[in-house]
């Protein structure tokens, strides 16, 4: 029996304010996204190019990584102009073609502010470095030494060694949690909050729809400087940095995540409000991220969506592990609104640190595009793209060259987008040469030929965005408990008269579910659900999901 079809639509129930409750979301990492110029380097009118192969997969908005004027220490998030274009991504111009494109094309345009630190090259740094008296001398978190000359406390940087670099200038550290040319910036000082809230003005005039906001618990540290107390060795995981890293060796209770940030995060959405944008928090915390999730996402003042690392690291997640995210979630941000990503440019891509098969690949998109919440898609996960294994004189990324071979940091999800498989570099760049290599192995995955294949992975997830956006329940509804038996996962959405029946087979083994009481019709056929059989079981082939629909406006079905 084919699916009945859609009696709503998501738009029935969301107002243009709430555009990105349930929305999928594409990210573009922008460096490796498509090469206009034959530099060897994505850039603005490449993504101009490639836009309408966004739209056709059927998302809501568009993440671009930082595109702004930067030395490139870390690609683009050391930023030393807030309000210009870097001349190796095009200029302002390209930028205002990008979200005219996307916008005649039905996709919101979200960019990537960082605002917790700049560039050491920033003009604000060079003042605030020049002495103590200066306008801008406490714009950046500054420190006097210890009697003996060490930093003083003992936080870590992430990028390894101390978060303090001694400065000659001043006789005085400043505080990096991230490399020491990307100095942390004193959001206890009001000018400086000010002056990141006209940043984000002067993009939202310039027609943007929101904002993904890098690590935005790090906004402010400990006013009073006090050390982080050591955390236990049997509390440690790598759910943010590697395990040979020593900040894996603290419990960062002073270095972020303090209370003044959501004091901040209310001006922002103050300032955001009248332009009807979206901010999506990036929250790195080991520990506390579900938390702070909820912190900064609660209510209708601070910020509308928040994504932690609980999905983005670690082993293949099993039916029991998503269940007790979820149980946590509604523990701690029962009244917030979380993003899920199963991949970034910051992780490894999933489909390797997962080691998934491609009925596997398969479900775990279908899975995400029914969870509770927003999603982001990292391009090229739609590809199958697996991590790329570069060699060491290969690597970019300061983080990946600090501590390899353990690490191997974060280049390997970052190689370039594989358009066609005609030439060495797919389609991304007609240069000799690529920033990064495209790994051959990418090739046999260029859009261009899985396009033209039937059965390929690209076409599920249109499959899967599909369904998200054909049941409103599936994008905007409540999640009942999460229901596990043995490898299967199974719980309902509803919204309205609207009720969607979701379990999912998370094995290699055929298995069985059995649909709750109640008139329910089939649904998901091109997604390969399972249907029902005899008294509501459903018979699930490994690594199958069933979906079934009962709505009230649906002549015959009741709730049962």
């Amino acid at each position: 029996m084919n699916a009945p079809q859609p009696i709503t639509s998501k738009t029935d129930f969301q107002t243009d304010e709430d555009w990105w409750r349930g929305a999928v979301i594409y990210q573009i990492y922008r460096r490796s996204f498509q090469d206009s110029n034959g530099d060897g380097v994505g850039d603005l009118a490449g993504i101009v190019q490639r836009l309408p192969y966004v739209a056709s997969l059927g998302v809501d908005a568009i993440w671009i990584s930082p595109f702004f004027t930067s030395p490139m220490a870390d690609f683009g998030y050391d930023v030393s102009d807030y309000c210009a274009v870097d001349p190796m991504f095009g200029t302002l111009a390209d930028f205002d073609a990008v979200v005219e494109t996307a916008h005649d094309l039905g996709l919101k345009v979200m960019i990537d502010l960082v605002f917790s630190h700049s560039s050491d090259q920033h003009p604000w740094f060079k003042e605030s470095r020049a002495d103590t008296e200066n306008d801008k001398a406490d714009w950046y978190v500054w420190a006097d030494a210890k009697s003996d000359g060490t930093p003083p406390n003992n936080w870590l940087s992430i990028f390894g060694g101390s978060a303090w670099h001694w400065d000659a200038r001043r006789c005085q550290y400043y505080l990096h949690n991230f490399l020491a040319s990307q100095p942390d910036l004193n959001l206890h000082t009001m000018a400086v909050q000010d002056a990141l809230l006209d940043i984000a003005r002067f993009w939202l005039e310039r027609g943007v729809d929101g904002f993904r906001l890098d690590t935005i618990n790090f906004y402010f540290a400990d006013k009073l400087l006090r050390d982080n107390p050591a955390l236990p060795l049997e509390l440690r995981n790598d759910r943010i940095a590697p395990a040979v890293n020593p900040y894996n060796h603290q419990l960062h209770t002073r270095s972020k995540n303090q209370p003044e940030t959501l004091g901040f995060l209310r001006r922002l959405r103050a300032a955001m409000n009248p332009y009807n944008a979206a901010a999506l928090g990036e929250i790195g915390d080991a520990h506390r991220g579900l938390e702070i999730l909820g912190e900064y996402t609660s209510g209708d003042e601070l910020m509308q969506m928040c994504y932690a690392f609980e999905m983005l690291t670690g082993g293949r997640p099993t039916a029991k592990y998503i269940s007790d995210v979820f149980v946590k979630i509604e523990e701690v941000a029962a009244d917030g609104w979380a993003c899920w990503a199963f991949s970034n440019h910051d992780v490894n891509r999933h489909t390797s640190r997962w080691e998934l098969s491609e009925p596997a690949k398969r479900m775990f998109t279908t899975l995400l595009m029914c969870l509770r919440g927003s999603v982001c898609i990292y391009q090229g996960e739609e590809l199958g793209l697996e991590e790329a294994d570069l060699d060491f004189d290969d690597l970019q990324d300061p983080y990946g060259i600090e501590f390899w071979p353990e690490f191997k940091g974060r280049d390997g999800c970052r190689t370039p987008m594989v358009w066609t498989g005609s030439n060495q570099n797919g389609g991304f760049s007609d240069a000799a040469h690529t920033w990064l290599p495209v790994p051959s192995e990418h090739l046999q995955h260029a859009v261009a030929k899985l396009e033209a294949e039937p059965d390929a992975l690209i076409h599920h997830y249109r499959y899967a965005i599909a369904l998200r956006h054909a049941y409103p329940a599936l994008a905007l509804g409540d999640q009942s408990k999460m229901t596990v038996e043995g490898n299967v996962l199974s719980f309902t959405r509803t919204l309205g008269n609207e009720k969607m029946f979701c379990a999912f087979n998370l094995s290699d083994e055929p298995a069985q579910a059995k649909l709750p009481d109640g008139n329910w019709m089939p649904a998901g056929e091109n997604v390969n659900s399972a249907i029902a059989g005899a008294a509501g079981l459903v018979n699930l082939d490994p690594w199958q999901p069933c979906f079934a629909v009962m709505n009230n406006n649906l002549k015959g079905v009741s709730d049962g």
